[in-house]
């Protein structure tokens, strides 16, 4: 069993505003696509476009913000257990990259096509 403390709303929020403003700090993709985020999220309100849809668009900004800190945690955890090059630590990596990437497609995707549809249908 865990020794695990009771849970407190506040507590536990500000464990994640700590891992947020850690990743702000240290972390260059997620600083740069926090950016894109901020200067995106305006599109949302500007454009008349479904709620689903603007819903859909703000998934996908999220999910690449999401992807990165899972990212950034995979790499953490195996930095702590090994700084020295092995091939699953170097797969796991490359796997949370994977990550990334794939919700960087997705947010393309679906943001492009959202917007092409808009300015042509």
């Amino acid at each position: 069993m865990r020794n695990q403390p009771k849970y407190s709303f506040f507590k536990n929020s500000s464990y994640a505003f700590n891992g947020l403003k850690d990743m702000i700090k240290t972390e260059r993709s997620f600083q740069i696509e926090l950016v894109l985020a901020i200067i995106l999220s305006p599109i949302l309100f500007i454009f008349d476009l479904s709620f689903e849809n603007k819903m859909l668009m703000l998934m996908t900004l999220f999910g690449v913000l999401i992807a990165e800190t899972i990212n950034s945690a995979i790499e953490r955890v195996v930095d702590l257990f090994t700084l020295e090059h092995h091939v699953l630590a170097g797969a796991a990596k490359d796997i949370g990259s994977t990550l990334v990437f794939l919700n960087i497609i997705l947010f393309i995707l679906v943001w492009g096509i959202s917007l092409f549809r808009y300015f042509y249908f």
